[in-house]
Order: C-alpha cells, then sequence, then structure tokens
C-alpha cells in the first residue's frame, strides 16, 4: 500500500471518515448509550456541522505537519457535499477526515486516540 504521504488527500479523507466513525461509535457503546440512540448521538460527532467545529478548536494544538494534513484536506475539491451544512463547513470536515486517516495509515494510534479526545471534548455538551 502506498506511503501516507502519497495518498491523496481523497483517499485519506475516505480511510479518516472510517476511523472516525468507528471510534465515535465504540466510545457511545462503552458510555452505555442506549441503542436505540445512538444513531441520532454519533451525528453529534460525525456531522460535517461538528468536525468544523472541531477542526476549528484542534488546529492550534496540532503540529506543523498535521496542520499541513489537515489543511490539504481542507483545500480538496469535492463533487459532493454535505446535505445539512455549507461548502466551507464540508471542506473543514473532510480536512479532518484527512488528517484521521493520515495519522492510521502512519501506524500512530496513540495520536489518533489523542485527537480523537481532543474533538470529542469540543462536543462535550452534545452527547
Amino acid at each position: 500500500m502506498n506511503e501516507p504521504t502519497h495518498l491523496n488527500a481523497a483517499e485519506l479523507a475516505y480511510l479518516g471518515d472510517a476511523v472516525f466513525e468507528l471510534m465515535v461509535r465504540e466510545m457511545l457503546l462503552c458510555q452505555g448509550i442506549p441503542f436505540r440512540t445512538i444513531n441520532r448521538r454519533a451525528k453529534n460527532y460525525v456531522s460535517a456541522t461538528a468536525q468544523s467545529e472541531m477542526y476549528h478548536r484542534i488546529f492550534p494544538s496540532l503540529s506543523p505537519e498535521e496542520q499541513s494534513i489537515i489543511k490539504r484536506g481542507r483545500n480538496l475539491h469535492s463533487l459532493s457535499r454535505a446535505k445539512s451544512a455549507g461548502v466551507s463547513e464540508y471542506r473543514h470536515a473532510t480536512g479532518l477526515e484527512t488528517l484521521f486517516g493520515y495519522l492510521h495509515k502512519q501506524g500512530q494510534t496513540a495520536r489518533v486516540r489523542e485527537v480523537f479526545l481532543m474533538c470529542v471534548d469540543t462536543i462535550g455538551g452534545l452527547t
């Protein structure tokens, strides 16, 4: 498989979307959230609006390399966009997903967890 730095932003975002969603699902299940409400709760974290907010809140805490990766994803021009978010929010959310895909491909499991916890802390009041 390609080195993470050689994967394009769309590929990293695609992977990062799955990594992030899996982490949200595991977190909610561990919190004992009733299964019938899990999807509604997950949307508080996986929506483009929420992820855009996370992007802005964690950006200053990222390393220069991570900032570069997240900007690569943000600058990706996609043919699709979120139904309930503006173009800017969607692009920032894509940047966040790109970072998760990159860190995952780098095998930086501990850093993925750290960044995820920073993201979750920014949305704390929604669960």
